[in-house]
């Protein structure tokens, strides 16, 4: 998949679309003009970046929105896209994005927090809330900026999350 595709002879590009970041956890996202992004941590001034986490950036493409009508941001995605289906993307794949470069860690299970936005969201959402990502080199991203999917090197099983320690 390298992010772009036909449509009616006109070729579209992956691209982002919003930016967010929780400046608090469980308090509204902040719209953003551009984020930095910090390497192996996430979007900085976000409440859910952390170093060597495994959500250090939420993606979700908007067209996933619209189906569910929701608005951006209010499943607290750091990333909202256009053009790319972000629940078909692999875990291990990664992601050029503006000056960044991501790579998918996980499929986003919904948390409980979806049922405070409409009661019965977060088993609407299990599957399509999006993918976890780490951010292996950090930069800028600016709304508008294309998105470019590289493929797998080497195939993770798949709901396998990378760069996790497991725990016993």
């Amino acid at each position: 998949m390298a992010g772009k595709f036909q449509r009616q002879g006109i070729e579209n590009m992956a691209r982002v679309v919003n930016l967010f970041r929780a400046p608090k956890k469980r308090v509204a996202m902040e719209e953003l003009r551009e984020a930095r992004v910090l390497q192996n941590v996430g979007f900085a001034g976000c409440a859910h970046a952390r170093p060597n986490g495994k959500r250090q950036v939420l993606i979700v493409d908007i067209e996933t929105l619209r189906r569910m009508g929701l608005a951006p941001g209010i499943i607290r995605e750091n990333i909202t896209t256009e053009e790319l289906d972000v629940n078909a993307l692999r875990v291990g794949q990664t992601l050029l994005v503006g000056e960044t470069e991501l790579q998918v860690s996980a499929v986003c299970e919904p948390c409980e927090q979806m049922e405070t936005i409409r009661p019965g969201l977060k088993v609407e959402l299990e599957g399509r809330r999006g993918m976890l990502c780490r951010v292996l080199r950090g930069g800028l991203i600016r709304p508008g900026d294309a998105m470019e999917v590289q493929p797998v090197e080497q195939p993770y099983p798949e709901h396998q999350e990378i760069g996790v320690e497991k725990r016993e």
